[in-house]
């Protein structure tokens, strides 16, 4: 099956790298680029049958946090990867309240980058691991706004707690299968029940709610 992604950045340079990056997979086809949101955007409008946006941050006209909220919007179902050139903390947090599905820095492998962009595909965060360190320093600071379920409405069993442990540590599902001896299905069926229990969309968001509630 195709991966139908897009290409937002406004520096053609590194759009023709992350290209050529594509390029030696044959699952990947690029259906179009864009140089900033609002283009993103528009050519979203004219056909949205997109599985993934790769997404800059420093863009002119509409920058790819803005771009990312909106297209989480209209679009929901498209997951998007933030691939930018520096891990600031500021842009990690405001990328994952826009919605961003994950968070990469441009200087990535192919091979990684591919792996990234199946994984969130799988609803799985691709994050490299100096990011994924950060994000939880961010998550750990809170600032969940109030209003959320109480500690004793949120109910886990042993096992789930123990899969959203290995979550927080930033590791792909098939690495949490391997340490519970369990298959990748099942692993990826507790994170749908921890999702739902959590009234969460994504890993940040359940290890920030279960941190919260000292789940974990």
């Amino acid at each position: 099956m195709n991966i139908r992604v897009a290409i937002v950045d406004d520096n053609a340079f590194l759009t023709k790298a992350v290209e050529e990056k594509l390029s030696f997979f044959d699952d990947i086809d690029i259906k179009f680029k864009a140089k900033n949101g609002e283009e993103a955007l528009s050519k979203l409008s004219d056909n949205h049958n997109l599985d993934l946006i790769l997404m800059d941050i420093e863009m002119p006209i509409m920058d790819g946090i803005e771009a990312t909220a909106k297209v989480k919007q209209k679009y929901p179902q498209i997951k998007i990867i933030m691939l930018t050139v520096f891990d600031n903390d500021e842009n990690i947090f405001k990328a994952i309240k826009a919605g961003a599905d994950g968070y990469l820095l441009k200087e990535i492998n192919a091979g990684d980058l591919h792996t990234g962009i199946l994984e969130t595909l799988n609803g799985g965060a691709a994050m490299n691991p100096s990011i994924a360190l950060k994000t939880l320093k961010l998550l750990r600071n809170p600032f969940v706004a109030s209003g959320e379920q109480s500690e004793q409405e949120i109910k886990l069993t042993d096992r789930e707690i123990e899969v959203l442990e290995q979550l927080s540590k930033g590791l792909s599902y098939n690495a949490i299968a391997d340490n519970l001896i369990l298959s990748t299905g099942t692993i990826r069926k507790h994170i749908e029940n921890i999702y739902r229990k959590l009234q969460v969309h994504n890993k940040l968001e359940a290890v920030q709610k279960a941190r919260k509630n000292n789940l974990i």
